[in-house]
């Protein structure tokens, strides 16, 4: 009898065969992180058409950006690196500061619309589904995520394969199938973003607890699953 996990990475595996058939061309916005190793893992060895990018935002960790190399390594393929208009850097850093992000919530929403929603909405231009690493059992702000949900901001259909994943299973795909991943993840850091906006966490934390660590739970979405301030679920019909 096949066990529940070889099951979950089955469904998985259907679910990213038919946003290949059904929703060409589709794109998947890899953080590089643990979550998103085992899409690209899953992706790269069924050699689906679904093209692999990265919000280079200028911030990040350099353990992070090594990773680009090492899926070139692994795989011989090349994420395609989407960065922020330097002219919009540029002014929001004379204005405000270089980590003008601490001072407020609203501030460190405009420095990852700059950083990470525009070079998105570039990314996703064009295409008829995207698909991210988003799991339930991240945070608060994503426990009723869909596998596959309607994106009216982007007009396209948005796929989030491993929603019923949990933090057990994404290490067990990663080890038992010699996946490379972020070296950050050995050091504390189960949720990996911006660099000046991560920290490591402590026992018992929550896994994203270490992203935009001074800020309310609720807050701490970048902008690239919001809609008017607002998370948006709508499962299609």
């Amino acid at each position: 009898m096949q066990s529940a996990f070889d099951t979950l990475v089955r469904d998985t595996n259907a679910t990213l065969v038919r946003i290949a058939a059904d929703f060409s061309p589709a794109v998947f916005a890899s953080s590089l992180a643990a979550e998103d190793m085992v899409l690209t893992d899953l992706i790269l060895r069924a050699a689906l058409p679904i093209q692999i990018f990265t919000l280079e935002t200028g911030r990040l960790h350099a353990e992070t950006l090594g990773m680009l190399d090492r899926i070139k390594e692994t795989y011989g393929y090349t994420v395609t690196p989407f960065k922020p208009e330097t002219a919009a850097v540029d002014s929001y850093v004379a204005q405000h500061g270089l980590n003008a992000f601490y001072d407020s919530v609203e501030m460190r929403k405009e420095c990852c619309r700059i950083r990470k929603v525009e070079p998105l909405n570039r990314a996703l231009a064009g295409n008829k589904a995207w698909v991210t690493g988003q799991r339930r059992a991240q945070s608060t702000t994503r426990n009723e995520l869909a596998v596959q949900e309607d994106d009216a901001a982007h007009n396209m259909s948005k796929f989030n394969p491993l929603a019923d994943w949990s933090e057990e299973d994404v290490w067990h795909y990663i080890r038992s199938h010699g996946v490379p991943y972020n070296p950050l993840h050995d050091k504390g850091f189960p949720s990996i973003g911006c660099e000046p906006c991560t920290r490591a966490i402590e026992p018992g934390e929550d896994v994203r607890a270490g992203r935009w660590w001074w800020e309310n739970p609720d807050s701490k979405e970048c902008g690239l699953h919001v809609v008017d301030g607002k998370l948006i679920r709508i499962k299609p019909a």
